[in-house]
């Protein structure tokens, strides 16, 4: 009876997941083959010939968008935002393991800005450096945008992370004469370093793929999720499609590089263990 009631909601739920398959990669499937349409392609199926011709019009001058200046734009400001991202959510993990006067408050007002809309948070950047003469930029107000939008993902991520952690590697560590700076670099890095890369990767490809809270702060020079908004309107072909299919290979890139990371730290610390075990 039970492997029938099973099996009569597996299909359902195979059905559901097909279905989100479909319409999570069926698009992105479609852009990623029609950016190698030939060279006089257009921005429908079916396809006329096959080349490489709008990626290597993607990174010439163009009448209209800035596409290199753009996806560089958005990288180093996704880099500069995970870097920040896990250092101030590390720290900030460290400090409210103990109660302090004001920490409610304080973890309050840091988690405020995922309630606000994006779009009123960036809004209100702009204005502020406005009324303060300040010139926003991609490297200044967008930043602070951005930052607001994954420093508390960071936090909460953190936060659950040293809920569970023991301190009892601290305290062994302190037993045998190590210092609280060498505590914190030699055994509590260590151990959360998996989670700190995963920090680290949310913190970027959120901030490489946000629309709302760069569009009234980054100025001048757009980023990347902002040309690609402009192309819409403007481009008529398949080079936005190679675009897409470029951005999409980043994306898995630094997913493919988190996930390295990753395996590289759990190899080191499994060996680590095994050289303890035998008392090497």
């Amino acid at each position: 009876m039970r492997a029938r009631r099973r099996n009569a909601g597996f299909w359902p739920l195979a059905a559901f997941f097909a279905l989100f398959v479909l319409f999570l990669y069926g698009p992105l499937t479609s852009i990623i083959v029609l950016s190698f349409q030939g060279p006089n392609g257009g921005l429908t199926f079916p396809m006329n010939g096959a080349s490489l011709t709008w990626f290597a019009n993607l990174f010439e001058k163009q009448m209209v968008g800035d596409f290199a200046g753009s996806f560089q734009r958005s990288i180093l400001l996704g880099l500069v935002v995970m870097v920040i991202t896990v250092v101030v959510a590390f720290l900030a993990g460290l400090a409210f393991r103990r109660r302090f006067l004001g920490s409610g408050l304080v973890f309050y007002l840091a988690v405020a800005s995922l309630i606000v809309p994006s779009i009123l948070i960036s809004l209100g950047i702009g204005l502020l450096f406005r009324l303060l003469d300040l010139e926003a930029a991609w490297w200044s107000s967008a930043l602070g945008a951005h930052l607001s939008w994954t420093l508390p993902f960071g936090l909460l991520i953190m936060f659950a992370v040293f809920n569970r952690f023991s301190p009892a590697y601290e305290e062994a560590a302190r037993d045998l004469g190590a210092s609280a700076w060498q505590t914190v670099m030699h055994v509590v890095v260590p151990i959360i370093l998996p989670s700190l890369i995963g920090v680290g990767l949310f913190g970027f490809t959120l901030s490489y793929d946000e629309f709302a809270r760069s569009l009234y702060t980054a100025g001048t020079f757009n980023t990347l999720p902002l040309e690609i908004y402009g192309m819409t309107t403007n481009v008529t072909t398949p080079v936005l499609y190679a675009l897409g299919t470029v951005t999409t290979a980043v994306s898995f890139a630094v997913i493919g590089l988190a996930l390295l990371a990753y395996t590289m730290v759990e190899r080191r610390r499994r060996r680590l263990g095994s050289d303890a075990g035998r008392g090497v």
